[in-house]
């Protein structure tokens, strides 16, 4: 089975290059009615090599050949979504009728089912990065978090991902290829004992993005595809995204707690798998949640805001049945 995504949705990221804004900035993103808030720092447009070179210790062939990507200016997270904000989502109690911004223009949201299991899995809940939700839920995050704030917010593309995690550097870690430092930048195998940990504790990268490496593996918009690199070989590459299709693989990135330093790498890639859902004891499976505790999420938001119609196409996506 397969998610009709429609054309006009690929044109949010391949077709259109914008100048940045007098105002560009980072800024801090409030939700009406509760005290949290989001921190969004503003990740310049600009051009970068995509993926590692031959040489890069630890490589490995889904990084390559190394790419000429053209990005234009966006907003991220600067720290993975922690519980704290995603369970207002989960557990807030919704009308069903009820419309989801001013215009009434949008349908009403879709609520997530309750998780089947502890989702922390004990290992802290208070600034602790959220886990455990499958793409779909991640992108309905965002849609609630549309309905609340009236921002357009969605999952990071490949490429974008890996240009904020490099910060401006070609070598294997923001901070270069020591990966001795890495303890100081990243919670995962070697200083984690096996868990996660409260967000932003370690040092940012030059972008003032904390946990791009370790912590919570982050998921992104993209299908995985090994040979996705080979597509785009000898080109300069405008807003790249490999559009989902199928319920897997999608392309997850920085590692997590539970791995080892050649996985947090910024040019490593990760595949999700039905292995992730293993634990779930259901018949089909959630299309909400995974078993696998070490997924998380970090939201981003285009400078140039997409259509009313563009942002219906991109959140009213269907669940895929599960296996």
């Amino acid at each position: 089975m397969r998610i009709s995504i429609p054309f006009s949705f690929l044109l949010l990221y391949s077709c259109f290059s914008y100048g940045q804004k007098a105002d560009f900035k980072n800024y801090t993103q409030e939700i009406p009615k509760v005290k949290v808030k989001i921190e969004m720092i503003a990740i310049p447009a600009g051009t970068f090599t995509m993926g590692s070179p031959a040489a890069e210790k630890n490589r490995k062939s889904d990084e390559g050949p190394q790419i000429q990507i053209k990005l234009n200016a966006f907003w991220m997270g600067k720290y993975e979504i922690p519980w704290d904000i995603y369970e207002l989502f989960v557990f807030e109690s919704l009308d069903p009728t009820r419309t989801i911004n001013q215009d009434n223009k949008l349908d009403g949201l879709t609520r997530p089912t309750k998780p089947y299991l502890d989702m922390t899995f004990g290992m802290g809940k208070q600034n602790y990065p959220a886990l455990g939700m499958t793409h779909y839920n991640a992108i309905q995050f965002c849609k609630w978090l549309y309905s609340r704030t009236g921002i357009f917010y969605r999952l990071p593309t490949e490429s974008e991902w890996e240009y904020a995690s490099r910060s401006g550097s070609k070598e294997a870690y923001h901070f270069g290829n020591d990966e001795e430092k890495l303890k100081d930048y990243a919670w995962y195998a070697s200083n984690s004992n096996k868990k996660s940990h409260p967000i932003g504790t370690k040092k940012p990268n030059d972008w003032g993005l904390y946990d791009m490496y370790g912590n919570a593996s982050e998921w992104t918009l993209d299908q995985y595809a090994p040979d996705t690199y080979q597509k785009y070989k000898g080109k300069l590459v405008n807003n790249p995204v490999v559009l989902p299709n199928k319920l897997y693989p999608h392309s997850v990135r920085g590692g997590s707690f539970k791995e080892d330093a050649s996985k947090l790498r910024s040019a490593s890639r990760n595949a999700s798998s039905p292995e992730w859902k293993q634990l779930d004891p259901q018949s089909p499976k959630s299309n909400w949640w995974l078993t696998g505790p070490y997924v998380g999420l970090r939201i981003v938001r285009p400078l140039v805001s997409p259509s009313e119609k563009e942002i219906n196409e991109y959140y009213n996506i269907k669940p895929i049945p599960d296996y």
